[in-house]
């Protein structure tokens, strides 16, 4: 038992699991996001559908992008207040994959028609990003999350990933 506790100490073996952790659970909060945002869609959907006819051919053009910023800001509002908490940078930096992946995700919402465009931004973004995370002297567990979550982004847009 006390080699097993040692082993877990060595600083090689804290950061693979640390590594390993944020991508497993931030991947799990991924996919809990995206289950949430659906549930709001829908329930706006279905409130807006008593008042008024709600379908593809109706005048409601402004629903859908409406709902896709009002849940980026739910998003924010929520990661404002996570990131305040006194948590450790683990737990901060697994939960950074949430508004990450809801900004450059509806980033690429507004802009697929040109995705030279949506690198454009998402770079500009995540430069933005690594100045403030080098400037506070963050984790190297915050740059990891960042570059996980750039390379996902990535693989989606270079597969055309439909989400």
């Amino acid at each position: 038992m006390r080699k097993l506790k040692h082993f877990f100490r060595n600083p090689l073996i804290k950061g693979f699991l640390s590594a390993l952790a944020i991508a497993v659970f931030g991947y799990i909060l991924l996919i809990l996001t995206f289950l949430f945002d659906a549930l709001y869609q829908n329930t706006i959907r279905r409130i807006i559908g008593l008042f008024m006819p709600f379908n593809p051919d109706s005048q409601l053009f402004w629903l859908p992008p409406l709902l896709h910023i009002s849940f980026l800001v739910i998003i924010m509002a929520i990661s404002y207040f996570f990131f305040r908490l006194k948590l450790k940078d683990i737990y901060k930096s697994t939960f950074m994959t949430v508004p990450l992946m809801t900004l450059f995700i509806t980033i690429g919402l507004f802009v697929y028609q040109t995705p030279w465009i949506a690198g454009i931004i998402i770079t500009m973004l995540t430069l933005g990003i690594i100045y403030y995370l080098y400037n506070k002297k963050q984790s190297w567990l915050y740059y990891y999350t960042l570059a996980l979550t750039c390379v996902l982004m990535l693989i989606i847009a270079i597969f055309q990933i439909e989400i």
